[in-house]
Formats: structure tokens, sequence, C-alpha cells
């Protein structure tokens, strides 16, 4: 049976790698919470912008304070924003991950506060340390979350279709799978209502859907880009089936929001799309870093991000395992891009024999090894103001 070495967490998940958070709660605080994080390894610096007090945003913040991966996190603020980081820091030590935080206004300048980071976080690693809990995982106990951006035609034909089988081949294994992108299932309520496992995730995914055709004519715009048409898509209906074709053939066990963990094992829908708001704020996804957020916020120990026309994204606390349908994106980005599905087009080889290699390329990674944004150093994250709705009664 397939195994490695994972973290265990004190609520029972277990992580693959073992980040500490440096967190600034407000963008005066950034740049000195990102010198403090400079340099460190396995540290990684994330955080919130605006001033304001946004419920989304907190969620979040304390979803990936606490994500499988992350062993402890310091939450550095300013002083005068809504954000509280010591009350970050607080939920966070309950999760039983050491935290600390403090205030630059009440340390000094810059350098004082750049050195007081230091000072705290180099106390936080020992913390960690003896923290530690190593313990043996499979793929029972991993999450993947998928994304696709930058799609053209091999997107729907190979990419997809690829993450797909691997999900397909996953949750037969008791692992748990999670797909987003509500406004690339644009036509598909009937095929994503005959997977639904229950009556109750049927519902789900129905109001998801009518809530992702409210906003999307709202705001008059559907999720395709100038850039997928010259990758040869049409319309946003043939974008949504390349997009559904990472979902796999399981059927869907329910609907999660951001920052929501599913409930149980097996394949998910992420909605990340706001809820009608009387301010009308909240936008969908502005770019695939947010996209690969909320999936982080799930709990997804492992990213997978498809796309035909290739980017070179990675995300913070999770390697970000980059496929692509497209062979000549491959060699003109190999730097960047980790699978090559475009074999599966040439004829070359079948979706089971490359979702054999994909499978054993992701248990590398789990062992150890490090995808291609890793080893780059990518961690782009975003982290935005939006509405959703948490006041219904939704699994957590």
């Amino acid at each position: 049976m397939t195994s490695w070495t994972g973290y265990l967490r004190s609520d029972g998940s277990k992580g693959i790698r073992d980040w500490i958070l440096v967190v600034h709660t407000v963008e005066c605080a950034r740049f000195v919470a990102e010198k403090i994080a400079s340099g460190e390894e396995n540290v990684c610096c994330i955080g919130y912008d605006p001033c304001n007090d946004n419920d989304y945003a907190i969620r979040l913040l304390l979803a990936l304070s606490r994500h499988p991966n992350a062993g402890g996190a310091l939450f550095v603020g300013l002083g005068c924003e809504y954000t509280q980081p010591r009350r970050l820091a607080e939920v966070t030590e309950a999760s039983g991950r050491p935290a600390d935080w403090f205030f630059i206004q009440d340390t000094g300048g810059t350098l004082t506060a750049v050195a007081e980071g230091k000072r705290r976080l180099a106390a936080l690693k020992e913390r960690v340390e003896k923290n530690r809990k190593p313990v043996s995982m499979g793929w029972q106990d991993l999450s993947v979350g998928c994304e696709c951006g930058g799609s053209d035609a091999t997107s729907g034909l190979a990419g997809n279709p690829l993450a797909g089988r691997f999900f397909d081949r996953l949750v037969d294994r008791g692992g748990t799978a999670v797909f987003e992108e509500m406004a690339e299932l644009v036509g598909l309520l009937p095929e994503l209502l005959r997977r639904a496992e229950t009556p109750e995730a049927a519902e789900e995914i129905r109001a998801a859907y009518d809530n992702m055709v409210r906003y999307c004519t709202s705001v008059r715009q559907y999720s395709i880009s100038p850039g997928n048409f010259a990758g040869g898509l049409s319309t946003i209906e043939e974008k949504s089936c390349g997009a559904y074709a990472k979902s796999g053939s399981r059927p869907i066990r329910g609907v999660i929001r951001v920052s929501e963990r599913p409930s149980g094992k097996g394949l998910w829908l992420m909605d990340s799309l706001p809820d009608p708001y009387f301010m009308q704020f909240g936008y969908s996804n502005p770019h695939d870093t947010e996209g690969l957020m909320d999936l982080l916020s799930a709990g997804c120990q492992v990213l997978f991000f498809v796309t035909g026309r290739g980017s070179p994204v990675g995300a913070p606390l999770a390697p970000v395992v980059k496929i692509t349908g497209n062979s000549g994106t491959f060699l003109k980005m190999e730097e960047d891009m980790d699978f090559d599905a475009g074999p599966i087009l040439s004829g070359e080889t079948g979706f089971d024999e490359a979702a054999l290699e994909l499978e054993s390329l992701v248990e590398r990674i789990c062992r150890g090894d490090r995808s291609k944004s890793e080893i780059l150093g990518h961690r782009e994250y975003a982290i935005g103001c939006k509405f959703q709705d948490t006041g219904r009664p939704r699994r957590c």
C-alpha cells in the first residue's frame, strides 16, 4: 500500500509540508512582513491588503493559518486596522499550531519591527519543531484541488480530462478531490444534477448554479477571455464543457464555499462566487491565483493547475502541479510546466497510462520532491473582499 511521511495536526488532518506563515493584516504592514519572511527556509508570506472588516477575508486567513500544510503562523499588523492579528493568532493557537503576533506601531519603525519579527519567528520555529508529529499518510489522507486557467482547445481535450481521470482514481482510493469555477459550468446544470450523490447535494448544486447565472447576468460578463478565443475556444459553453472535464466521473457529494473544508471523502464542487448583497461588492475570481487560494482554503495539500496556454504561477503552502494538454506550450515553458498531457492528443499514450504517470509525479511530490513552482519560489497569493453568506446550514 502506498504511503509516505506527513505531519499530523490536532484536527486529525495530515500535511505533506510544514510551512510557517507570516501574515500581514493590512497593506501597510506588507513590507515589514515580507522582510521578516525573506531568506527564511519553509516560511512564506501572505496577507490581506484593505483596512476594512471583511468576514470572507478573515475566514480565508484563518483557513490558511490552519491548513494541513501549515505548522504555525506569525501575524503582523500595523496597529490601526480592523483585522486584528491578536485574534487571528488566538484562533490559530487554539487549533494546536504555535502562533504569535505584534503591531508595528507598538514596536518601532521598519528596521526595528523587522528585527522584532525575526526574533519572534525564530522562537516560533523552535515551537513548531517541538510540535512536529511525523506520521504515515497515503492517498486516503490526500486532498487535491484543481483549477484551470489560460485555457485553449487542448485543455478540454487532454489537460482537464487527465486531471479528471486522476480524480477518479483518488476518490476510489478514499481520497478527496475538489474542483471549482462555477462560472465555467454554463449550460451543464442537468449533467451536474445527474451526478449529485444525494438530493441534498442536488439542491446545493442547483442553488449554486442559479446564483452563478444571477451573478454573471448582473456583471454582464461570463468567464471567457481573449486568450481563450486565441487558443481555439469559441463560446463560454464550449469552454465550460472543457472545464467540467476536470471533475472526472464520480458522484458529486455536495457544494462547499471558500474556507469550508469537505465534510467527508470524495468529490466536491467549490462555489467561490459572491452572493447578492446591497453594496454589490465582490467579484468572481479576477485571476487564477485567487482560484488557487480558494482551493487552498478547503485544505487541499496539492493543487493542480491545468493551462493550455501556459502560466508560471504557484501558491503558498502547497505545491502546484501545472498540467498542459499542449505539447508546444510544454516545450516553450518547460521550466514552469510539470506535466505534458499532449501525447494523449498525438496518440502516443492513452488517458490511463498518462494518469499513472501523473499519479507517480504526485506521489514523488508528497514524498518531498518539489514541483516546478516550488523550485522557482513562486508563492503568488490574492485575498480580496467578497460577500458569501454562511448563515444557511452548510457543511463546515
